[in-house]
């Protein structure tokens, strides 16, 4: 029982004893009072309460109500996403070959736009992601489309396995659509290849 409520029994048992007249059934009023003290006092110190408040503290700050499996997905998938569009954004700068150079633009289009569809999911379930910028550098307009080729067909495989295995229905349906636009990619990545060997 809460302070507020014991110093209300505590304050009836008082104007009871001063006064002999009064009858020792408390007033409605009081009794009403002391009621509504001890139903805040149980509510706010129930266990049930305050597990819920946790749990929804918890959720906030992870993604409590994803799997472990499909947060996995989401941080390769958003770190994925960075290192095509760093790549990209260096290829459309720095490559020789015209190919290249567009390649470059569209990894950077098609994969910001998938990372900002990715990060608007995370954010609705309570996840956060916050990929890094990737470190590897390449040479060459053929190096380049090499690690496209690779990495791209690692990011295929990544979005397959979300879209038939995932356990939330919205990873799985942005990981079957996002898997479709990876396949064009390594398609093109793989014919620019053979043009530079």
């Amino acid at each position: 029982m809460s302070a507020l409520a014991l110093g209300a029994l505590g304050f009836i048992a008082s104007a009871q004893a001063q006064n002999p007249k009064t009858s020792p059934t408390a007033s409605p009023q009081a009794s009403a009072a002391v009621s509504a003290s001890a139903a805040g006092a149980a509510a706010t110190t129930s266990p049930t309460g305050a597990a819920e408040t946790k749990k929804q503290g918890a959720a906030g700050k992870n993604a409590g109500n994803v799997t472990p499996k499909d947060r996995a997905f989401m941080r390769k998938a958003a770190k994925a996403g960075k290192t095509e569009i760093e790549m990209g954004k260096m290829a459309a700068e720095k490559a020789q070959s015209d190919d290249v150079k567009n390649f470059g633009k569209q990894m950077v289009t098609d994969h910001s736009d998938a990372n900002k569809e990715l990060m608007e999911i995370a954010k609705g379930k309570g996840a956060r992601l916050a990929p890094r910028a990737p470190k590897d550098q390449w040479k060459s307009d053929k190096e380049y489309m090499e690690m496209m080729v690779k990495d791209h067909e690692k990011a295929l495989a990544l979005f397959q396995k979300e879209a038939q295995e995932g356990d939330d229905a919205d990873l799985k349906a942005f990981a079957d659509k996002t898997a479709k636009t990876v396949q064009k990619h390594l398609d093109q990545a793989k014919q620019i290849q053979g043009k530079l060997q």
